[in-house]
């Protein structure tokens, strides 16, 4: 990997079991050996809830949904929804709905406001279109216009979709020819959408997507009826249908937090029959009670400023876990940047005397550098080598300027 630039490394991981998995990365990164591992935890996403409000005994999204592990498929009809489930929904599916009722409108609005996803498929009934209307208004989609309904529609060709489309990712392959696209006669017509999945090749919508509070809105053109349209036997209809569901998803937990990041969120599932819990961190021995608030299946908690080890923590609701989070160092943390000792000087300016800047890059030492600059330069070893010079030519003086003198002979009369 080249210094400061980013590569991306794909790998497919398969996971057989329910339970999540703790995993980590680790670097080989010579010669530094600190925060080499990166944590994190891959947990199999639940079953998306589809919820599909219609009047039809066997709608054509029924086997499409019902068939699939992936999904939880519910039909149900107006008078008789049970509005808890569907707010809970991943998706609301309302389709072919002569009226919409303000009960169904202000639960559409509640679904979206929380982040999830509704799919409309109008009605050619014009009395409906009233209670239509009043939906787009409290969802915050327009301006829509309705079309004239003809006995005999005339049915338009849907374009081809935009390959470069996120929708659509990985759901072409490679075509020799141009392939045969469903046919539609709209009912509705709309200027603008945050995102045209398909379009009439005029140019106008088929299927729009349209945020509304934290969630979307799909809307079709046309209702599914056989006169209308051919989508739902198209082979385009599963993937698309498919892939509502699937963006309709939103997985709250991430894979990995940073310690330094302040709030985590956290989905919990409901227990029923339990008072108020606390919900604690462990880890080994080291345990954490944070500070958390529990509010609509969503746990809200500070990471606590004590808690400082990077790995795996077990979130506990009193005793039973309930998660595995994974949490890292900061991303500073492994910053390698480094300052010369000119830009040092510099950033401490003159003033601070007491501050001083050691250049090891010669080769020496810092602790020779300023044991040389503060110190100084021993000379106990030059005075013990003078005083042992000394104490040597103070013995050779005594040895040789002492010396007996040999007696003069002394002459002798005879």
């Amino acid at each position: 990997m080249p210094a400061k630039t980013p590569v991306s490394v794909t790998a497919r991981v398969r996971l057989a079991g329910t339970v999540s998995e703790k995993c980590r990365v680790e670097l080989e990164d010579y010669p530094v050996t600190f925060d080499n591992s990166y944590y994190f935890s891959l947990q199999p996403s639940p079953k998306v809830r589809v919820v599909d409000i219609t009047a039809q005994q066997v709608p054509p999204t029924q086997q499409l949904y019902a068939n699939e592990p992936l999904f939880t498929y519910t039909r149900a009809t107006a008078g008789g929804l049970n509005y808890q489930v569907t707010e809970e929904a991943n998706l609301l599916l309302v389709q072919g709905q002569s009226q919409i009722t303000a009960g169904l409108r202000e639960s559409l609005r509640r679904v979206v406001q929380r982040g999830g996803s509704v799919a409309i498929v109008p009605t050619d009934n014009p009395q409906g279109r009233a209670s239509y209307d009043q939906l787009f208004r409290d969802l915050g989609i327009g301006p829509v216009q309705w079309e004239d309904v003809a006995s005999k529609p005339a049915l338009r060709s849907v374009a081809v979709p935009e390959r470069r489309n996120p929708f659509f990712r990985d759901v072409f392959g490679v075509q020799s020819r141009q392939p045969v696209m469903p046919k539609a006669a709209p009912v509705l017509r709309w200027s603008r959408s945050s995102n045209e999945i398909l379009r009439l090749q005029d140019g106008d919508g088929f299927l729009g997507a349209f945020t509304s509070g934290k969630g979307t809105v799909y809307l079709f053109s046309t209702p599914f009826d056989e006169t209308r349209t051919d989508f739902a036997q198209h082979a385009l209809f599963v993937p698309v249908m498919y892939r509502l569901a699937m963006q309709s998803f939103q997985r709250e937990q991430q894979p990995a937090y940073r310690l330094n990041q302040g709030t985590v969120v956290v989905p919990i599932d409901a227990a029923p029959g339990q008072g108020e819990q606390v919900f604690k961190l462990t880890k080994d021995s080291l345990t954490f009670i944070p500070s958390q608030r529990l509010q609509a299946g969503t746990l809200r908690f500070e990471v606590p400023a004590a808690m400082r080890e990077p790995g795996f923590y077990t979130l506990l609701r009193g005793n039973q876990p309930v998660a595995t989070l994974a949490f890292n160092n900061d991303k500073k943390e492994s910053e390698l940047a480094v300052y010369s000792a000119d830009e040092l000087r510099q950033l401490i300016g003159p003033n601070r005397k007491n501050v001083q800047v050691y250049d090891a890059s010669a080769g020496e030492s810092v602790a020779a550098r300023y044991k040389a600059e503060r110190v100084g330069t021993p000379l106990w070893q030059y005075c013990l080598w003078a005083a042992l010079a000394c104490l040597l030519a103070e013995v050779l003086l005594l040895r040789f300027l002492n010396a007996p003198k040999a007696a003069e002979p002394v002459a002798m009369a005879a």
